[in-house]
């Protein structure tokens, strides 16, 4: 069973940077496929950023030049450096994974991602 635990969600100030962290474990499957989501509550689930299992990423308009993804094979592990944070950035981040083919079109898509993580608070405040 594939697992995903989130980590290095924290409280900082606008302008300020966070890495938040996915470990995931369960699986030896290569073709996979993560993203970061972020969700307020009242508001539909948001895609952040998204890598394919062929390492093309994948970011939402409101995040490009600041949120930087990146997966590390080796050590199972999924990053997101998100730097220039502002207050509309707070959210609970989760990290979710799916395996198979996927279009990049689609790699932001929640229904397109099969499991998830628990997901960590950030906070931007202004």
């Amino acid at each position: 069973q594939v697992q995903l635990e989130e980590s290095g969600g924290d409280s900082v100030q606008a302008g300020g940077s966070l890495t938040l962290s996915c470990a995931a474990s369960g699986y030896s499957a290569r073709d996979i496929y993560m993203a970061w989501f972020r969700q307020i509550p009242g508001r539909e689930r948001e895609g952040v950023a998204a890598i394919g299992n062929g390492s093309g990423t994948k970011y939402a308009n409101s995040v490009k030049g600041r949120f930087t993804i990146n997966r590390d094979a080796a050590k199972n592990t999924l990053t997101l450096q998100m730097n220039n944070l502002k207050p509309e950035d707070s959210g609970i981040y989760s990290c979710a994974a799916g395996f198979g083919v996927i279009s990049y079109s689609y790699l932001l898509q929640p229904r397109q991602y099969t499991y998830w993580g628990q997901g960590t608070q950030v906070t931007v405040s202004s």
